[in-house]
C-alpha cells in the first residue's frame, strides 16, 4: 500500500496540551514515527476550554454558542501552530505531507443522545495549513449507532503484530480505554474502562492547586479510604457489558469531599486502578501482557495499584520500543490515512458500531 506522511494532532480529556505527531505509514503495518512535541496548554487556554465543556454539557444537542465558537477559534489556532512547529522541527515542508488528523477537542460525548461534540475547525485548518485535514473522526460512528469510542484500537492492533496474544493495552487520559487483542486479525474488544487521570487532575487542582499529581507522589503520601472506594465502585456502570464509552464529567470527585487532600488522591487514583481490574472481568481471557499509554503511566502509585488491582505487571508502551507520549497523536495520524484509503477505523468490537466503519471529514486546502 501506498506509504504517506502524516501528522496526528491529540488534545484529551486531561487538558494537558497538545500532541502532535509526523509519521510515515501506509495505514496499515508500515509505521515509522519521525517526529513528535507536546505544546502545554496555558491556565487560561484550560480555563477556556472547560468552560465551553459545561456549556456544552448543558445542550441537548451541540448548536452554536459565542463562548464554543470563540474557544473552537483558539483550539484551531494552537492546533495550526503545533503542525507547523512540528515540521520546522522534522525539516518538513508543508507540501511534503499528505494528511493532518485532527482529532480537535471533547467538549461533551453523549452516545447515549445520539452525539458526540469535538470542536476544531478541519477546514480553516487545511486553508490555513495548505494541507489536507481529516476531522471529526467519531461523528459517523455515533450516527450509526456506535459509541464512537475507542478509536486508537486499530492503531493498537497495527502496534502489536506479531506479540503473542492475548495483549490489552490500556490508555490512561482523562478517562481510560482498554483494548484487548487476541490471536485472530479481527479478535479484537476495546471499551471505556472508567476515569483514568480525569479525577485525580480534578481532585488535584481543587486541594492543591496543581493540575496533576506529579508522578503520583501526592496520593503515595495518602491512605486509601475504603468506605469512599466501595461507594464510587457502586454503579452499575462498571457491571454493564461492553462496547461502552463515557464523558469525562460522568464520574465527578464528590464523594472524596471531607477526606484529607493526600487520602483523597490515593483513594481516587485506586479508584481508577479497582476499575481497570473490574474492566478485565469482560474479557474473553486475561492478557498475557498488559502494556500501559497516556500520560497516567507517569503516575509510578497508578501503575502500582493497577498491577496490584489486575495480578498483572503494568508496562509502560516504550517496553515495545514506542514512545507512550506520541502514541495517542501517532494513531490518528494512523487513521486520517486508513480514511483517505477508506479503511475502517472502527468496529463492532471496539465501538459497536454496526460493521467496520470509515468515518472522518475531509478538508482539502
Amino acid at each position: 500500500m501506498t506509504k504517506m506522511l502524516a501528522v496526528g494532532l491529540m488534545s484529551g480529556t486531561s487538558l494537558d496540551g497538545i500532541d502532535a505527531a509526523l509519521i510515515e505509514t501506509d495505514g496499515a503495518g508500515h509505521i515509522r514515527p519521525i517526529a513528535f512535541r507536546s505544546d502545554p496548554y496555558s491556565a487560561q487556554a484550560r480555563d477556556q476550554i472547560r468552560e465551553a465543556a459545561a456549556l456544552a454539557l448543558s445542550f441537548e444537542r451541540p448548536r452554536a454558542s459565542p463562548k464554543i465558537v470563540e474557544a473552537e477559534r483558539m483550539l484551531t489556532n494552537r492546533h495550526v501552530l503545533a503542525v507547523r512547529q512540528l515540521l520546522s522541527v522534522a525539516g518538513i515542508m508543508p507540501e511534503q505531507v499528505d494528511v493532518v488528523g485532527f482529532h480537535g477537542q471533547t467538549i461533551a460525548h453523549r452516545p447515549d443522545r445520539g452525539w458526540t461534540w469535538q470542536i476544531g475547525d478541519g477546514a480553516a485548518m487545511a486553508r490555513t495549513l495548505g494541507i489536507r485535514v481529516v476531522n471529526d473522526l467519531r461523528s459517523a460512528d455515533v450516527a450509526a449507532g456506535g459509541q464512537g469510542a475507542p478509536l486508537l484500537p486499530v492503531y493498537h492492533r497495527a502496534l502489536t503484530a506479531g506479540m503473542d496474544g492475548p495483549v490489552a493495552v490500556l490508555n490512561l487520559g482523562g478517562v481510560a480505554n482498554i483494548t484487548w487483542l487476541g490471536a485472530g486479525e479481527h479478535d479484537l474488544i476495546a471499551f471505556d474502562t472508567g476515569p483514568a487521570n480525569g479525577l485525580i487532575d480534578d481532585w488535584m487542582l481543587a486541594e492543591t492547586g496543581s493540575p496533576f499529581d506529579a508522578n503520583g507522589a501526592f496520593a503515595a503520601r495518602g491512605t486509601v479510604d475504603r468506605t469512599v472506594l466501595d461507594t464510587m465502585l457502586d454503579n452499575g456502570w462498571f457491571d454493564s457489558l461492553p462496547p461502552k464509552s463515557l464523558d469525562r464529567a460522568d464520574f465527578t470527585i464528590a464523594a472524596a469531599r471531607g477526606l484529607s487532600a493526600a487520602d483523597g488522591a490515593a483513594t481516587l487514583t485506586a479508584f481508577t486502578a479497582e476499575t481497570v481490574a473490574l474492566a478485565l472481568r469482560h474479557l474473553p481471557e486475561s492478557p498475557r501482557r498488559l502494556i500501559v499509554a497516556g500520560g497516567g503511566r507517569h503516575n509510578a502509585t497508578l501503575m502500582r495499584m493497577i498491577s496490584d488491582a489486575t495480578k498483572i505487571a503494568a508496562e509502560p508502551i516504550e517496553a515495545l520500543g514506542w514512545d507512550g507520549d506520541a502514541t495517542e497523536a501517532e494513531g490518528f495520524a494512523y487513521m486520517a490515512v486508513r480514511v483517505l484509503k477508506s479503511e475502517p477505523i472502527s468496529f463492532p468490537g471496539t465501538t459497536g458500531a454496526p460493521g467496520p466503519m470509515t468515518g472522518g471529514v475531509v478538508h482539502n486546502p
